[in-house]
């Protein structure tokens, strides 16, 4: 039997460092490009107000990452089905209370007294450790449709109506590009993935469109016209990317986040950062991102036990996709789709499981550098 022996020592440092860079460099620009708010919003008092709220959710967000890395990841196989089947339950329950309380806005977000959890972003990572436990469970019959491809596909699309129902279409769609990855390198057969992705489609389009503002979106993008909503969000933050040139205006002297593009913080804070720091700075951080996969893909290359692969992927994955998209989205390469790049935009949720995948990922790395197998005499005598 195989024994891994966990030390902090073994973890992935040039992982880490990254990770640590990309947390100091989003704090810098998150204080940048929320000043001006929180100057508003306490009539002039402080302009630290979501900088302090940053910095609280990023104190979480470390100790979850090094709890991460202190807890064997194999136990998350154990507990993977239970993982998914609350994500659904969380979902299920945020959109009941909102319902009930006959509340319009959407159901993202379950409120605990002064804590409120973004249950997608939950849901997120319980996928990509289901998909990995399934994939470990089930590699030598993921090849049969009904027995190996189908039962997955069932329990995801579950959670796939669930978010967008919330509404949170953007978001389904992004957890739908993960599934396929994973599934793919897991070895499902090309024609059923197709198959399956031809009938995703079919239902996804008519849904996306049914819904005025999405309907907006793909027209302000396909079309740049709209009712002035979308396409002056998009135009602001060219515009913003714009004024940056090549090496920028400098730190703090954004024009764009006084009040010109709307959630320079949040959705659209990529484009301050290309305002202030440049292309340069935005190519950098960006090359980061692809740093930061390139190393989970050498992790899960090392690594021998086939869960760790599977869950080493999807993480690393997760977090170059999530960036890339936000980046394609402020440069309106893809519509608007409200998505936050990780670790840099404001947010409490997707901050810490942002960061507890990060934990996984390392543990992951420290672990396979230590593992041993038995000998030969060893494997003998038992």
């Amino acid at each position: 039997m195989k024994t891994i022996t966990l030390s902090m020592k073994n973890f992935d440092r040039p992982l880490m460092a990254a990770v640590v860079i990309l947390a100091i460099i989003g704090t810098v620009m998150l204080y940048s490009a929320s000043s001006s708010l929180s100057m508003s919003e306490t009539s002039g008092r402080t302009d630290t107000v979501y900088l302090q709220a940053h910095l609280k959710r990023m104190l979480i967000g470390i100790i979850v990452l090094f709890t991460s890395i202190l807890i064997d990841y194999r136990n998350l196989k154990n507990i993977a089905p239970w993982l998914m089947y609350g994500s659904i339950a969380l979902l299920v329950i945020t959109k009941a209370i909102f319902l009930i309380k006959g509340i319009h806005a959407p159901a993202r977000w379950l409120y605990l007294g002064p804590i409120s959890i973004q249950t997608a972003d939950i849901a997120r990572l319980s996928l990509i450790i289901y998909l990995a436990a399934y994939l470990d469970y089930k590699r030598d019959q993921i090849k049969d449709f009904y027995s190996g491809f189908v039962p997955p596909i069932v329990v995801i699309g579950i959670l796939f109506a669930l978010i967008v129902i919330q509404p949170d279409f953007s978001t389904a769609m992004m957890f739908g590009i993960i599934t396929a990855v994973m599934l793919f390198m897991g070895g499902a057969r090309l024609p059923h993935m197709m198959a399956t992705g031809a009938v995703a489609i079919a239902v996804a389009l008519p849904v996306m469109m049914a819904m005025p503002y999405r309907r907006a979106r793909v027209l302000a993008w396909l079309y740049g016209t709209d009712d002035g909503s979308i396409g002056y969000q998009v135009t602001q933050s060219l515009i913003s990317l714009g004024n940056g040139g090549f090496f920028g205006l400098g730190l703090g002297n954004s024009m764009e986040k006084n009040f010109f593009l709307p959630t320079p913080h949040t959705d659209f804070i990529f484009s301050i950062i290309g305002e202030e720091i440049g292309l340069i700075g935005t190519i950098f951080i960006l090359t980061i991102f692809l740093f930061i996969f390139q190393r989970g893909i050498k992790i899960a290359k090392d690594c021998t036990d086939p869960f760790g692969i599977f869950l080493a992927i999807g993480i690393s994955f997760n977090i170059v996709l999530y960036a890339f998209i936000n980046a394609a989205v402020t440069t309106n390469i893809f519509p608007v789709t409200g998505l936050p790049m990780p670790l840099i935009s404001y947010g409490g949720s997707g901050m810490i499981i942002n960061f507890a995948a990060i934990g996984i990922l390392l543990n992951i790395s420290q672990s396979r550098r230590v593992v041993s197998r038995p000998s030969t005499m060893q494997r003998y005598n038992k």
